[in-house]
């Protein structure tokens, strides 16, 4: 479709068009001098623009909008928040998240002249995005947005940065541009490769003469939607099926071939000595971090492995694997339909009963807050589409490992491409706004409510059906706990606890407190019934308790 230009059709109104035609329906962000031209018409409201208190937390938010949308996250900021944004558009690069980055700037020319907020913007992002495109005039604006949207949701997905100069933003079209959006890259996954099918074959042999298979599903399986094929295999041979931290939701953690989380992070020694005991681990969708994978001895590096993945970059990368590079939902189907193909099924029968483990852990009293005990009082009071946001640290560890996924799908997001502190509170925003008919729970501690506090403020503009929950060990609990268990000295960890239920409701949300586990049910209920709310829950450090985090939980059975 050819379109002239319009007498109003500036570079924003432009841009705002072009948006719209790949589906954008939220942009998360803050102005600065040089975005005032977008904002100019970002207020007819034609797409929902959500001001946020820090452009990190912008991002954060388009980050698991993202991730439960299955479409790609836009976060904009002026020149000057372009290096606050960075955190978070580093975290989305590491964990794959697809986003269109949009940073206005000063004009071009004024970075070797000292203009004020100029900087070079390319330079910052290039390292941490799959690609960076800068808009020299305002007739590049459809090729860079057709580029942006094609690269992020295409084969490994992830953010691109575009960085369009404020004279560009303020200029008009000067004769016909063409605005047609290639609509297939308005969602992800945009395309789905198959693996290669001799590769496939291979890959059938070795699962029909295993005696013990397990499968590991990464986060790249929640990316595909390829839970439905993940249960299909599992169910047609009797495989085990565990998740790393990141990929929890490939599986129903109440079905009967579950093991839960595997791995470094959340990864109890239940769980962890079943991969080892495997002949033969699957991999899907898995980076193979030293996280997710202890080091890569979870699986260990003399395990036979078959990884698919739809990324050569990963595939085969940490293990000599049989490597399926190609979309993992399609990719099994196809090997699904192989073996039922072989009449070679052997259906394994394996029963499993964690129930004697996590009672034992439930039952152990402590000083505060038994953390287990909160996450099973949690899971049982939670409706079964909820969203639950960890930060790293007792929130997230707790709810890798105890919190079982009632259905297969997105509902539990975790900031572990990096890892850093101050996630789940912004993030909380964007996954309102992704399912706004979803009780959403950010799970934070105490380190990382003083990165993201202001967006309380956010939280209760918007009124978002979101429970924080903070626990509070007036630390850096989880350097404590690597602290010690480094045979070091606990230095530079601990720092006072403000009021934080005063705090919360100076900012308008309900606010409660936990001390005790006799608190924990009736608390919880009624700051499910008065979102916006938060509960602080008083807890001890990670050195005290030790949670399941290798080689720390020698005692988790």
């Amino acid at each position: 479709m050819r379109v002239k230009s319009l007498i109003f059709m500036n570079g924003s109104k432009l841009l705002l068009t072009l948006l719209k035609d790949y589906d954008v329906k939220h942009i998360f962000g803050l102005p600065g001098e040089s975005s005032i031209s977008l904002y100019d018409q970002l207020k007819e409201g034609e797409v929902l623009h959500i001001i946020t208190r820090d452009e990190r937390n912008a991002v954060y938010m388009a980050d698991t909008y993202a991730k439960l949308t299955y479409k790609p996250g836009v976060a904009e900021g002026p020149s000057v928040g372009s290096i606050y944004m960075l955190p978070g558009v580093a975290e989305a690069y590491k964990s794959s998240t697809p986003l269109i980055v949009i940073t206005t700037d000063t004009p071009l020319y004024g970075e070797k002249e000292n203009y004020l907020t100029a900087l070079d913007q390319a330079s910052l992002f290039r390292p941490i995005t799959k690609e960076t495109i800068t808009v020299y005039n305002v007739e590049e604006l459809p090729h860079a947005i057709r580029r942006a949207f094609r690269l992020s949701t295409s084969g490994k997905p992830g953010p691109v940065h575009i960085r369009i100069p404020l004279d560009v933003l303020e200029d008009e079209l000067k004769g016909n541009v063409e605005l047609k959006a290639q609509k297939e890259f308005s969602k992800y996954p945009s395309q789905r490769p198959l693996a290669d099918r001799e590769m496939i074959r291979k890959a059938v042999d070795l699962i029909l003469k295993s005696e013990f298979p397990v499968i590991i599903c990464g986060q790249g399986a929640l990316y595909s939607m390829a839970w439905d094929e993940v249960t299909e295999l599992a169910e047609l041979l009797g495989i085990l099926v565990g998740t790393t931290i990141t990929g929890k939701g490939c599986i129903p953690e109440t079905h009967p071939l579950s093991i839960g989380v595997v791995g470094g992070r959340g990864g109890a020694n239940f769980s962890n000595s079943i991969v080892d005991k495997s002949d033969l681990v699957i991999l899907i969708g898995s980076n193979t971090d030293s996280a997710n994978t202890y080091n890569w001895t979870i699986p260990s590096r003399g395990k036979t492995v078959i990884h698919i993945d739809i990324s050569e970059t990963e595939t085969g990368n940490n293990y000599d694997s049989i490597n399926l590079i190609g979309d993992a939902k399609v990719t099994l189907r196809e090997l699904i339909k192989e073996i039922k193909g072989s009449g070679k099924i052997d259906k394994k029968n394996i029963i499993l009963d964690r129930s004697a483990f996590e009672d034992r852990l439930s039952k152990e009293r402590r000083e505060a807050v038994n953390p287990l005990r909160f996450i099973k009082e949690l899971w049982s009071l939670s409706p079964e589409e909820a969203v639950l946001i960890a930060d790293p640290g007792v929130s997230a560890i707790y709810t890798a490992a105890f919190y079982k996924a009632k259905k297969v799908g997105r509902y539990f997001i975790f900031n572990y491409g990096l890892g850093g502190l101050g996630y789940s509170i912004p993030a909380s925003v964007g996954a309102y706004f992704a399912r706004p008919n979803s009780l959403i729970f950010s799970l934070s501690g105490d380190g990382s409510f003083g990165f993201s506090a202001g967006e309380l403020e956010t939280i209760r503009r918007v009124n978002a059906n979101v429970v924080i929950i903070i626990f509070n060990n007036g630390s850096y609990g989880w350097i404590r706990a690597e602290m010690k268990a480094r045979g070091k000295d606990i230095v530079g960890t601990d720092f006072s606890s403000p009021d934080y239920v005063k705090i919360a409701e100076g900012y308008g949300l309900s606010a409660y407190g936990i001390t005790n586990d006799e608190e924990i049910s009736d608390t919880l209920k009624r700051a499910i019934k008065n979102t916006p709310s938060l509960v602080e829950v008083i807890v001890e450090p990670e050195d005290k308790f030790v949670p399941p985090v290798m080689p720390w939980s020698k005692r988790f059975l």
